[in-house]
């Protein structure tokens, strides 16, 4: 199992977005690197919730339920989406601040590269974040 981390602002698309409609398709993404990381996807995948924006935290967990497939919002063909549903709340949200602040979280995806709405977390990373996050 791999482990991801997806980035929404939250007059967009929240993470309470998410629980009330049980399940979202994954859609809008526009970068390349981001669109590598969607096709990587593998149903069960376990998902960072981070909300951009003001809030800039990591607010919950969700899981894969469907890999990629065409994202129909887009203009172009090769553009794909994938289905997410919420798992559970963090606890605590896990801020920015924490994360460069934290040994471990340092050279996440996320504090390299900011401006990624899909990326990786490394299993370390994965861990140290639920703990952070009151798991």
């Amino acid at each position: 199992m791999n482990h991801w981390l997806v980035k929404s602002e939250p007059e967009t698309y929240s993470w309470d977005d998410l629980v009330r409609d049980k399940r979202t398709d994954w859609t809008g993404v526009r970068n390349y690197a981001a669109r590598l990381h969607l096709k990587a996807m593998a149903t069960g995948d376990e998902v960072y919730f981070y909300h951009s924006g003001e809030s800039k935290s990591i607010v919950g967990l969700a899981k894969v339920t469907k890999t990629a497939f065409p994202d129909k919002t887009a203009d172009e063909e090769g553009w794909v989406a994938v289905e997410l549903a919420p798992v559970r709340a963090l606890a605590t949200p896990v801020t920015l601040a924490q994360l460069k602040a934290d040994t471990t979280l340092k050279a996440m995806e996320l504090v390299r590269q900011s401006r990624l709405s899909v990326s990786p977390v490394r299993p370390a990373e994965f861990i140290r974040v639920l703990k952070l996050g009151g798991k």
